[in-house]
């Protein structure tokens, strides 16, 4: 009989918990707040151009069997997703012919390099190279109001 005030307990804090930290996102970072530094993005471009500008070309623009990763379609894609998602991806199917091959440090900077190609401004930290950190910061092709 004691566990169900602790059942009950639970079941009220979980969803206010999962309520909190929506709202932080909502509410809080998205791209367009300076989530990268432009030094990580310097790594970011000589990463990319060692790992991914083969299959998605140097200008992002994407290939026969590679999505682009800058522009329009990118951005559709991407909108409403959180940065988190985006390091997963990268992190266990790229680069296509040795997945999951690149540490959590040059994803990261990968990403950086990503969003900056995409107009989203730097910041003065690194963007964070797990995807749990990033899981908080929201990708919206148009900046907020505010």
């Amino acid at each position: 009989m004691r566990a169900l005030p602790l059942i009950l307990a639970t079941a009220v804090a979980v969803p206010s918990i999962a309520l909190s930290q929506g709202a932080v996102s909502a509410a809080g970072r998205t791209v367009w707040s300076g989530v990268y530094s432009a030094a990580q993005v310097e790594r970011g471009t000589a990463a990319y151009a060692q790992h991914c500008a083969s299959c998605h070309g140097d200008s992002l623009a994407g290939g026969d069997q590679a999505p682009p990763l800058a522009g329009g379609t990118f951005l559709a894609n991407w909108n409403g997703q959180d940065a988190g998602a985006l390091f997963t991806r990268i992190k266990t199917t790229m680069p296509l012919d040795n997945p999951g091959s690149l540490g959590g440090a040059t994803v990261a900077a990968i990403e950086a390099m990503i969003l900056a190609r995409n107009g989203f401004p730097a910041g003065q930290a690194d963007l964070p190279p797990d995807a749990a950190a990033q899981t908080a910061i929201a990708i919206t092709p148009t900046r907020p109001a505010g």
